[in-house]
Order: C-alpha cells, then structure tokens, then sequence
C-alpha cells in the first residue's frame, strides 16, 4: 500500500483558508487537512465540508504554540512520512478603528504573521516530500508596506543576499521601535500587518533559496502569495472576492505540476508573478 499525498491548509477553519481546503478536496489527489486552534471551530467546519460531499480531515494546530506545532508534524511524518502540500495561511489583522495602542498590535501580528509562519516553515519544510509545494500567503499589503519604508529597509528587504537571521532581526527591531513609538523615524511604515507580510513575502524568498541549495533535486517549489481583497471576517464585508476567488492563487501554486520549475520564490498574485 502506497501512502497518499497530504496537504495541510493552517487556520482553515473559516475565510480563505477554508475555501482552499474546499477547493483541495475537490482537485488534490490525496488526503486534505483542515486545521484549526479550537477543535469544536474546526470539527465544525469539516462537517460542513463533508455536507457538499467532501471529505478533509481535521488537525488541531496552533502556530502560535510550538508543542501544538511539533505534534501536527509529527503527526504527519508518522502517518504520512511527511507532506506534499503545505499552506500557510493563518494569520490575523486589527481593524483600523481598533484603539489597541500601535506597539501591541505590531508585537502581537508579528507574533502570529511572521514568527509563528517561521516556527511553521522550520518544523515543516524538512518533512515535504519530493516534487512538494508550499505556498506562504501574504498579501499586497506587503509590497505597499515596502514601497513607505525607508531606502535602506527598501535595499535590504529587496536584496539577494539577505539571511533568515538578519530578517528576523529586522522584524524584532521593528516590533521594539513600534513599543518605543518611533518606528516611523527610524523608517518604517505605519501598519504592523503590512510589516508582518513583508516578513512572510521575504522568508519565502529566503526559504526557496535555501530548498535550492539544499534539495535541488527534490523539486520542491515554495513562494508566497497574496489572495487579494476577500471578504473575509478579517478584510470586511465590502472586499471585492468572494473567499473561493481569494483561493484560486493559492491553489493554483499548491497545484503546480510535476517538472514545473517557477515561480519558486517568487511573490504571485492572480496566478502572475510580481516583481517585489
């Protein structure tokens, strides 16, 4: 008996998230999971899947919790040996009306954003499979957020040789400027999501490098994404796609053929890669 292939879509329980796990189930050859913090939202959300006559399957995961983390890769390289498709999609977003002062909402999205993507990428990219997709979704706030940064932050976010290690300095930096409340002297802009997804869209580009280096033969392809305005709970009820039309990029690139060698590394939005 051969293994099936698996996919794992993070925060899928609602919005994009969920549309992708919907849209997986009905053109990924092979078992897709839905995963969820809460287990009642989650198992919720998988029986009504299975309403449509779909069949995803449920994984608890917090990215923000490294046990919850390490115990969904396990679970996966046990039962599996690893993975084939991995979407990073959980992430979160204040409102603009919310009064949380600024150096808390960007120590709090980065937490999730970026940080928690990371910890996601660095447990999970050793155990995709051969001939894998990962897709990191970010979002054209992140090139807007790039464009108000400052020359330098601008040089080194776009540049070749920029290391994991100095993004996730930056990125702490960023947070302790905005506690401080002078991150905007120093260079950055005035949105925290906007930073996190710069994060995202650089970690992509950095982690595709590495799988190039690493595991050229293995043809995996990594790239981050931006699924445009959905109306989702966290964008609003006036976006202008539908969550199934903010799933077709996603999909698209967790879907990409075998021998397909691009986009790898690249920042893709309606399924065209952009220059960053």
């Amino acid at each position: 008996m051969s293994t099936p292939k698996v996919a794992l879509v993070t925060g899928s329980n609602k919005g994009i998230g969920f549309a992708v796990v919907r849209a997986l189930c009905l053109h990924f050859t092979g078992d897709v999971y839905l995963s969820a913090r809460d287990v009642g939202r989650g198992t919720a959300a998988v029986e009504s899947l299975r309403t449509e006559g779909l069949n995803p399957f449920f994984q608890q995961l917090d990215i923000t919790d490294p046990v919850s983390v390490r115990a969904a890769r396990d679970f996966f390289k046990d039962k599996y040996g690893g993975l084939d498709v991995l979407i990073n999609n959980a992430g979160i977003a204040f409102k603009v009306a919310d009064t949380t002062p600024f150096g808390i909402q960007a120590e709090v999205t980065l937490k999730t954003n970026f940080f928690a993507t990371r910890d996601m990428c660095n447990e999970f990219i050793p155990i995709i499979k051969p001939v894998g997709r990962v897709v990191n979704v970010s979002s054209v706030m992140s090139s807007i957020a790039l464009k108000q940064c400052s020359p330098e932050l601008q040089a080194r976010f776009r540049s070749d040789d920029i290391t994991e290690e100095e993004l996730v300095g930056l990125m702490e930096r960023f947070v302790q400027e905005a506690q401080r409340g002078v991150h905007t002297q120093t260079g950055w802009p005035n949105t925290a999501y906007g930073v996190s997804k710069i994060g995202v869209t650089v970690l992509s580009r950095i982690q595709a490098w590495r799988l190039q280096k690493e595991r050229p033969v293995d043809q995996i392809l990594l790239n981050p994404c931006c699924p445009g305005w959905v109306r989702t709970d966290m964008a609003g009820p006036r976006a202008t796609k539908s969550p199934d039309e903010g799933a077709v990029t996603p999909v698209y690139l967790a879907l990409l053929p075998a021998g397909a060698e691009e986009p790898h590394g690249q920042f893709v939005s309606e399924k065209q890669v952009q220059a960053w």
